[in-house]
């Protein structure tokens, strides 16, 4: 599994946002300079963040973008579903198999009769499984939470001196 690029942009200019809270909002230009990235591309991001009510759009001459939440409440998860979608990660394709069937059998034959003609994907509760800890691993980190990290790893590299 690999996020896009948008993704990463995404997640980067949300926390130069909140970095910059005390100028209330940061045009697309600058934006687009402080990541590396083009005008348009950067417009397209902000416009699904937007749309999706993290940012919000502040018009005027000195306008940009500003957050329309607190750090501290915009999750990693919230900003990969707007950007990548809210699909699942895995699609069991081998429901039919043979191999599947058998595995079916088998437990059957051990546990229950009833459980016959029971079909579920044994590889898919695997992952379900490890998706359900990625998601909840991404719920638990904020922006505000990464800001926090590198304040603590700023004043930590400080103290060392």
């Amino acid at each position: 599994m690999q996020f896009s690029k948008s993704t990463d942009y995404a997640l980067h200019a949300l926390i130069h946002l909140a970095h910059s809270e005390h100028r209330q909002n940061v045009g697309i230009k600058e934006l687009a300079a402080a990541l590396g990235v083009s005008e348009s591309y950067l417009s397209k991001i902000m416009s699904k963040l937007r749309q999706d009510g993290i940012v919000r759009a502040v018009p005027g001459v000195n306008g940009g973008y500003e957050l329309a939440w607190p750090a501290e409440q915009i999750t990693f998860l919230d900003v990969i579903q707007v950007i990548e979608g809210r699909q699942q990660l895995f699609e069991c394709s081998n429901l039919n198999s043979q191999q599947h069937r058998m595995l079916a059998e088998e437990k059957a034959s051990q546990t229950d009769r009833d459980c016959h003609g029971q079909s579920e994907c044994l590889v898919k509760r695997v992952m379900d499984g490890a998706e359900q800890h990625l998601y909840q691993y991404l719920r638990e980190h904020t922006i505000q939470s990464v800001l926090d990290a590198a304040s603590k790893d700023c004043r930590h590299a400080v103290n060392k001196k």
